[in-house]
């Protein structure tokens, strides 16, 4: 089962944007979900999660302009981005974790990744 980036878009330096993470057949709260980032050239990078029992990370250069978030109901993750600046510019991917919290920003540990969605920060 693929994980449904969506959200991202076009905007301009110091707009907001708030990517969603679903899917139908993966109840998130058993799960860490997980954020990443591509840049052209770039490897795939870790950006945030969200553990099953409500922790959170972030990767320093986002930490206070972004926010993870998780709803149950809707089992979607959520990733609101504040502040965005040129270099957030990448492909933004979500994807799921079953390993041990201390071992969570790393990308050969997550599955179930979706196509993600192109987010573009002009200057």
């Amino acid at each position: 089962v693929q994980l449904q980036a969506s959200g991202g878009g076009l905007v301009r330096a110091g707009d907001s944007l708030t990517l969603s993470c679903a899917a139908s057949d993966v109840i998130f709260r058993r799960y860490t979900v997980g954020w990443f980032r591509q840049a052209p050239g770039n490897e795939r990078e870790f950006v945030s999660c969200f553990s099953w029992d409500g922790k959170t990370k972030y990767t320093d250069p986002v930490k206070g302009r972004f926010t993870i978030s998780r709803d149950n109901a809707k089992n979607t993750v959520y990733l609101q981005m504040n502040s965005l600046k040129p270099e957030d510019t990448a492909v933004y991917y979500c994807a799921i974790t079953s390993v041990i919290w201390g071992r969570v920003t790393e990308e050969n540990n997550y599955r179930n990744w979706g196509q993600g969605t192109q987010v573009t920060v002009s200057s």
